[in-house]
């Protein structure tokens, strides 16, 4: 009797790969090619998929973003943190109901639910109704000044620190930052860690920054513009820093378009590690930031706080995660060196 080894050997991809197709996992990015090969040698080795002996789901999350769904396709952070979520429910028989800030009735919706997930930025007053709600809480991407709320963050100032003092270690004095501006409900704009570190670390190593600093939007197309913008001024700096990959893929086609050599006449460096960056030209040196990881950490940390308390202590957490540098082929010594 074939075995889904067999199908995975026969198709050649990997057994995971065949078990998603075959399970109709439709967070799975893969070919249409590959798909019909893997049903293709399935079917030629009569391969019969095992029954699931199924279970009443142990519990029902709420997941809530604050940004919409069109945002989500064109930038996949939030959709990786999701996913990780996701796909830890998935195998753990949790039920999940999904729901956007946008969405009118969020709150019925995440009325009945054992506990709440936010992803992304959450004003003062949307952290307390969201507790109000249900106390079995965590906020991912964002750190909560309430000391009763578990968060989950990445650790921007490791991160910028790291990926500013490897540009200096290459030689950079003059380093340009272009970001993305993130407002919350009641108006006020989110403080971008990244650029308050960037502007610290700047400050402590001597490397210039005056007048290489603009923000507009975290896409692609913003970082083509906000990277124009600077091209049109003149004396560009030798290395820019982008608040995220989608913004320094815009920056630089605006360059290559402009007649710039990455990295022979200027350095590039990203952040996120999107899967994009590694296959733009040249490939993108970036900061890694787990986002995935995050979105595991997050239900797992709900899943502790619905335990007894008899059997195992829980206390809120601020979590920050590390961002390891990727380095690719972006980023060199200045051409004056």
């Amino acid at each position: 009797m074939a075995t889904i080894r067999d199908v995975a050997k026969k198709a050649n991809v990997s057994v995971a790969t065949v078990s998603r197709v075959l399970n109709n996992d439709t967070t799975l990015s893969t070919s249409l090619e590959t798909k019909q090969k893997i049903f293709a040698a399935a079917k030629e080795l009569n391969y019969v998929k095992k029954k699931r002996v199924t279970s009443a789901p142990s519990c029902r999350i709420g997941i809530l973003q604050w940004f919409s769904s069109k945002q989500e396709i064109e930038d996949n952070y939030y959709f990786l943190m999701r996913q990780g979520i996701e796909d830890y429910c998935s195998k753990n028989n949790i039920s999940i109901v999904r729901t956007f800030k946008t969405d009118n009735d969020y709150q019925n919706v995440l009325c009945d639910v054992d506990g709440i997930i936010c992803l992304g930025k959450f004003s003062k007053q949307e952290i307390k109704l969201l507790h109000s709600l249900n106390n079995k809480i965590v906020f991912l991407d964002m750190t909560v000044e309430n000391i009763e709320i578990t968060s989950v963050s990445l650790d921007f100032r490791q991160a910028v620190s790291d990926a500013i003092k490897y540009l200096y270690d290459l030689g950079h004095r003059t380093v340009g930052f272009i970001g993305g501006i993130e407002q919350l409900e009641d108006g006020t704009i989110f403080p971008d860690k990244r650029l308050n570190t960037f502007t610290d670390i700047c400050d402590e190593l001597n490397i210039k920054y005056d007048g290489y600093i603009i923000q507009d939007k975290f896409s692609t197309s913003s970082g083509y513009k906000m990277m124009s913008e600077m091209i049109s001024k003149g004396n560009l700096p030798t290395a820019i820093f982008a608040a995220s990959d989608h913004i320094a893929i815009g920056a630089m086609r605006a360059l290559q378009e402009n007649g710039y050599k990455i990295p022979e006449d200027i350095s590039v460096m990203g952040f996120d590690n999107t899967e994009l960056s590694g296959y733009t030209n040249p490939p993108l040196t970036t900061v890694n930031a787990p986002v995935y990881a995050m979105g595991i950490y997050g239900i797992r940390f709900i899943l502790n706080m619905m335990k007894p308390k008899s059997t195992d202590y829980y206390s809120p957490m601020r979590v920050y995660l590390p961002c390891p540098i990727k380095v690719r082929n972006s980023c060199a010594k200045p051409k004056s060196l």
